[in-house]
């Protein structure tokens, strides 16, 4: 029997026209019962992730914080790794580490940053988390890659939880075994090596997809798959009594059938009750208790968080 972890959720959301109003949403998230707050890392229209989440922490006493996720190309390894722990120690050890390859055409375009193949950018990835990790840990770093080398680099600060939880996320089996290897929460995602969200990257988030990305995850981690914490983001999330209606209406953007959206981890369609229910057959099924829902429409989801988070 697959061992169950506690339902957590969390809160995926970027935006805010000033500070007053962003901290005020940090609270909001955080009276809610929500565990974290976490914000995606891109080039449009949105906050910067690592003074959000500082700015966040600050204003709240209990709220975690992260990157869902931050891309490994636009930083170096020592520097995203030095800021992280610093928002650990200042937030008193409330930091989870988000970190993937890099997805996002349009944002390497738009810095006129080279777009390189899933596979670099996966290898540079895996080196820079290699990096992340000994830094956060006690000692020199010493390291010697194909695109990083780092030469007797003792990491300060240091962070307070000892380890920083690391987050990986992904949808292909290259980078959900890294995870499995090496993180402490594995983000399950869509596969999106087309480099954009269209009708086939969608398609990649149904149960079938799933099942696969599960069996890539358990095949990697092992022996320690039962440590792992698994996560998801629910794209989209809506609160009705008419849930076949809705399901109707959600369906072609995800490309399936109304049946086969209402059992993508990647939504939850439904009443309280419903929505309930899925999410702990998914997590019977799946092992996923880590919810993030994407966006701004936490509040409506409160019901949901009340009845199921802590257990």
């Amino acid at each position: 029997m697959m061992a169950q972890h506690k339902f957590r959720f969390g809160v995926q959301t970027s935006s805010g026209r000033t500070g007053e109003e962003w901290v005020e949403k940090a609270r909001r998230v955080e009276g809610l019962g929500y565990s974290t707050l976490l914000i995606p890392d891109h080039f449009g229209d949105q906050l910067a992730p690592m003074p959000a989440m500082m700015a966040a922490a600050s204003a709240t006493t209990t709220l975690r914080v992260g990157g869902l996720v931050l891309d490994n190309d636009y930083k170096h390894p020592v520097v995203h790794a030095k800021e992280a722990a610093t928002i650990d120690v200042l937030s008193g050890g409330r930091m989870e580490f988000g970190l993937g390859a890099g997805w996002m055409r349009t944002d390497y375009d738009a810095a006129g940053m080279t777009y390189d193949t899933p596979g670099v950018r996966i290898s540079r990835f895996k080196e820079g988390l290699a990096i992340i990790k000994g830094l956060f840990a006690d000692g020199p770093v010493d390291f010697s890659g194909t695109y990083y080398t780092i030469v007797n680099h003792e990491g300060t600060p240091k962070p307070v939880q000892k380890p920083i939880p690391i987050l990986v996320g992904g949808g292909g089996k290259r980078v959900l075994s890294i995870a499995a290897r090496e993180a402490q929460i594995v983000g399950i995602n869509f596969n999106l090596e087309q480099g954009a969200v269209n009708r086939s990257t969608m398609q990649t988030g149904g149960a079938d997809s799933t099942d696969e990305k599960i069996s890539w995850i358990r095949a990697a981690a092992g022996a320690r798959f039962d440590e792992l914490e698994l996560n998801v983001t629910v794209f989209v999330a809506v609160v009705t009594d008419d849930q076949a209606a809705m399901a109707e209406r959600v369906a072609p953007g995800f490309g399936m059938s109304p049946a086969e959206v209402l059992d993508s981890p990647h939504a939850l369609i439904g009443n309280v009750d419903q929505i309930c229910e899925s999410l702990q057959a998914r997590r019977e099924l799946y092992g996923i208790s880590y919810i993030a829902f994407s966006g701004d429409g936490f509040e409506r989801l409160a019901p949901v968080v009340a009845r199921l988070a802590g257990k």
